[in-house]
């Protein structure tokens, strides 16, 4: 889950384009989905079981389309780079991707081996 942590990289580089009247509002915004999505994954697979973990997998995921929503604001607002918000929508995507077949492997795997 390298992607989880290009947020932070690609979401840097668009919030120094927002506007400063921005500040504690959707960059403090931004900055959280960014960071909760990686410490998520982390803190999940340090659980004990693949249910639990899968848990932490739904958290972060959603926290995904939290970052998602952010940045189609963004777009709406007209804030930033185009070609950077595009970047970042794209990077959501990909991940929202990932951890959605990663939570569904980790689930399969947990049933198979509550029936063996």
């Amino acid at each position: 889950m390298a992607e989880g942590n290009g947020f932070d990289r690609h979401g840097f580089d668009f919030r120094k384009e927002l506007p400063a009247n921005e500040r504690y509002n959707l960059i403090d915004q931004i900055n959280r989905s960014c960071c909760s999505i990686p410490s998520n994954i982390a803190e999940g697979s340090g659980k004990n079981t693949d249910k639990h973990f899968a848990e932490f997998l739904s958290i972060a995921i959603s926290s995904s389309f939290e970052l998602e929503t952010q940045l189609l604001i963004c777009e709406r607002r007209m804030y930033g780079s185009i070609s950077k918000l595009k970047g970042c929508i794209d990077l959501v995507s990909e991940v929202q991707r990932m951890l959605f077949s990663f939570r569904e492997y980790i689930l399969k795997t947990e049933v198979q081996s509550l029936n063996s």
